[in-house]
């Protein structure tokens, strides 16, 4: 049994519910907390079970403001992730646009490693306001290497599913690298 620890960038615009997902994924769905602006970053941990191997991973959720007024803020405390769960809001264009600018940023904190990730739609539960295709996006992220969720913190709907991914990535990126490991020795 292996217990590892992973540090997670969750980044995207303001108001798409980063804090909102990150905080009913820690509280397993009890607490749904409405919207508050995040002032610079919050820490969320949370140890997630890797299936069907008794492993599981810490993941160090690292929730930041998604203004550029923190921007030099952000560029310390990013350095050196491990995973990325990219954040827009399904009714919001713009938000999904700056998906690219966010990804860009988290990538140049990990230069000549494989950054896994997941790209969330958030607020599905607004399906009549919707302004992102589901296709769309999930071809966006397929082009980018993540993997593409679409959840309702409001409605409890697969908040856990994206962090549950991230936790199996960052465990098989080990799983390979042990296995690389033993092949030299």
């Amino acid at each position: 049994m292996v217990k590892l620890a992973a540090k997670c960038i969750l980044a995207g615009d303001p108001t798409v519910g980063k804090t909102a997902l990150a905080q009913l994924f820690r509280s397993d769905g009890v607490h749904f907390q409405n919207y508050t602006l995040t002032a610079g970053v919050d820490l969320v941990v949370k140890t997630v079970p890797v299936p069907d191997t008794g492993d599981s991973v810490e993941l160090f959720i690292f929730d930041s403001a998604g203004k550029e007024l923190f921007s030099e803020m952000l560029d310390k405390l990013w350095e050196s992730p491990n995973v990325l769960c990219l954040v827009y809001d399904v009714t919001n264009e713009q938000s999904f646009n700056s998906c690219g600018k966010w990804l860009e940023k988290v990538r140049a904190q990990a230069p000549g490693t494989t950054l896994p990730g997941v790209l969330v739609g958030n607020k599905t539960d607004l399906a009549g306001r919707r302004a992102v295709d589901s296709a769309q996006a999930q071809a966006w992220a397929l082009g980018q290497g993540l993997e593409c969720f679409e959840t309702s913190v409001k409605e409890m709907e697969s908040y856990e599913a994206p962090f549950h991914c991230l936790a199996k990535q960052f465990h098989q990126l080990y799983r390979e690298r042990v296995d690389a490991f033993h092949t030299l020795v």
